[in-house]
């Protein structure tokens, strides 16, 4: 048996088949999933458009994780597709140039207040507007970049990262009663367009592969694919509240 057979899994973020949320739709799809997809606004054909991509094909809903309304009828939306979900995928960051690379001192409150709404509070919002899909129980996978430790040009996407491990807690310990799990995975650097829009992120990237006991592969997002299916399986039935390292062992590592 496959490791999420008979599962159905939303995925958000898959804006390119370099994303990381792509390769974890597309192999959940090969470990037996049902895969539905979301995207908003101006990418909602690119999304529907790289979902061709998969293994096989996946609906894409509409969701914008800061709309209200949008996540209010997030049950509704996807019920036009399962009756059910088993597990969910948060995928999403955003942080305005203003507050990245390098420009942490100057940084104001409205931008900041936008990282940190669409890259931490939105956990929340996407696993309380999922709920009701979850009622069997269930598991929340999010991606992070370590937040433990300041790392260079990240600034307040950093502070949202910190934050949005927090909520993971927050959430495992809330959601926990109803059988829902909450973890997150912390990547090493992979080359996607997220990466790309922090500039001067290569300062982070560089050296990692040196600096990994295992390796690390910048162009590689199967490892980090790989946690995120093992979560949302059933292997880790009692794990929540969790951050699982896939980064080549770095983290670790001292100077």
């Amino acid at each position: 048996m496959a490791l999420l057979d008979g599962k159905t899994i939303l995925v958000t973020g898959v804006l390119t088949d370099h994303s990381i949320a792509f390769h974890v739709a597309r192999l959940a799809q090969q470990e037996g999933a049902q895969v539905i997809l979301t995207s908003f606004g101006r990418q909602l054909r690119l999304t529907q458009a790289i979902a061709k991509r998969l293994p096989a094909p996946a609906p894409v809903v509409e969701l914008d994780v800061t709309d209200d309304a949008h996540l209010a009828a997030l049950a509704d939306t996807v019920r036009e597709h399962t009756d059910r979900l088993d597990g969910v995928v948060h995928s999403i960051g955003f942080a305005p140039q203003s507050v990245l690379g390098g420009n942490f001192l100057a940084g104001q409150w409205a931008e900041v207040a936008t990282a940190l709404q669409v890259s931490a509070f939105s956990l929340k919002s996407l696993a309380v507007a999922a709920q009701p899909l979850l009622s069997g129980g269930g598991s929340v996978v999010g991606l992070t970049f370590d937040a433990s430790v300041a790392w260079p040009v990240y600034d307040w996407m950093g502070v949202a990262k910190a934050a949005f491990e927090s909520t993971s807690r927050y959430l495992a310990r809330d959601l926990g009663p109803h059988g829902i799990r909450v973890n997150l995975v912390a990547a090493g650097p992979v080359k996607t367009t997220a990466a790309k829009s922090i500039p001067g992120f290569e300062a982070v990237e560089g050296g990692w592969d040196e600096r990994a006991p295992l390796g690390w592969d910048v162009s590689d997002p199967e490892p980090t694919a790989r946690a995120v299916a093992a979560l949302l399986s059933d292997w880790f039935p009692a794990t929540t509240g969790e951050i699982v390292h896939v980064d080549g062992g770095v983290h670790a590592m001292g100077m």
